[in-house]
């Protein structure tokens, strides 16, 4: 396990924040309702972890709670909308950081600066990235280097899908293709679900995107997974060797969910919500919930993922220019 992921499953860091800031945060009126807003549509991983932490996110915090899907962008329709909404904790964007790390460096122009127009509040999980294939691949392809030689020699199919242009997924395959001299054209989607369909139509050769996004397409027979994305095998795929594993160097990339506020919201509603999110992501039916989709829950301190976000933008930056991808914004 990693020194991050090590830190944060053994943080205590919120019982910290709760007594610097005392017990009158907890003392205020809870929220008539919650909603918690993710910009990727129903069924995905992003939405699922929203419905599963909904179901917990109750009284003290909230009285309700309900989740709205705000699609579009690759996830910036969403983001934007929460940055101008009312910070006092009724509005939460549950959101992949890559949205936060990495489209600062392919888009000139964003509606929104990660860094000032939100306040960080809990990472949600961590997950690893699955490269599969469907039927448009022949049985015979059984490996990513297999692939990518297969892709090469049939340029027509030489094509992947991704939840979204600029996301972490989307470079993965950028990357694959790069290393191994190969051009392979990208179509981004309204999330990982859209793509896993036109997958299983034979529409598109290939998919990156959540492994547990993958996972649960299996059973159809069509849809075989070829390599993942973490520096060790997934425990939710442990017979798919990992990229490095398949001679494929530097190629280890996780992501995070995680939860924030607009910008300017109250220490005590900061805390508030801290609270809550950890109580709900230590949850025996939500960890196994998110299980399912091969999602790993987990909770931090406000300031840690105030870190890690920065420490991501810094990592994305070199790799962006390696690719050389770029958006309009």
């Amino acid at each position: 396990m990693d020194t991050t992921r090590r830190h944060i499953l053994q943080s205590t860091g919120a019982a910290t924040l709760l007594a610097a800031i005392g017990q009158q945060a907890f003392a205020q009126a809870q929220i008539e309702t919650a909603r918690l807003i993710t910009g990727f549509a129903a069924g995905g991983t992003s939405d699922t972890l929203c419905r599963r932490v909904a179901t917990k996110l109750g009284p003290p915090y909230a009285n309700a709670c309900v989740v709205e899907n705000r699609t579009g962008a690759g996830g910036q329709i969403a983001v934007t909308y929460v940055k101008g909404q009312p910070a006092d904790g009724a509005t939460i964007l549950q959101t992949p950081t890559s949205i936060l790390t990495i489209y600062p460096h392919i888009y000139k122009k964003l509606p929104y600066d990660p860094l000032v127009d939100l306040t960080p509040v809990s990472i949600a999980c961590i997950f690893d990235f699955g490269f599969a294939v469907g039927p448009a691949v022949p049985a015979s392809v059984k490996t990513v280097p297999e692939f990518l030689a297969w892709a090469k020699a049939n340029p027509a199919g030489a094509n992947y899908g991704s939840p979204a242009a600029g996301s972490t997924p989307h470079f993965i395959g950028a990357l694959l293709g790069k290393n191994a001299g190969v051009e392979l054209k990208h179509a981004a989607y309204r999330g990982t679900q859209p793509a896993m369909l036109d997958l299983l139509g034979g529409n598109v050769s290939a998919v990156s995107g959540p492994i547990g996004d993958i996972t649960q397409h299996l059973a159809t027979g069509k849809v075989r997974i070829l390599g993942v994305s973490g520096a060790k095998r997934s425990r939710f795929a442990p017979d798919v060797p990992t990229f490095g594993e398949q001679g494929i160097k530097d190629m280890a990339h996780s992501e995070w969910f995680a939860f924030l506020l607009p910008a300017k919201a109250s220490p005590e509603v900061v805390a508030r919500l801290n609270t809550a999110m950890k109580t709900a992501l230590a949850s025996k039916d939500v960890i196994d919930g998110l299980g399912t989709f091969g999602l790993e829950a987990m909770s931090s301190t406000p300031g840690e993922l105030t870190e890690l976000l920065k420490k991501d933008t810094a990592k994305w930056a070199p790799i962006v220019k390696q690719v050389g991808f770029t958006a309009e914004g």
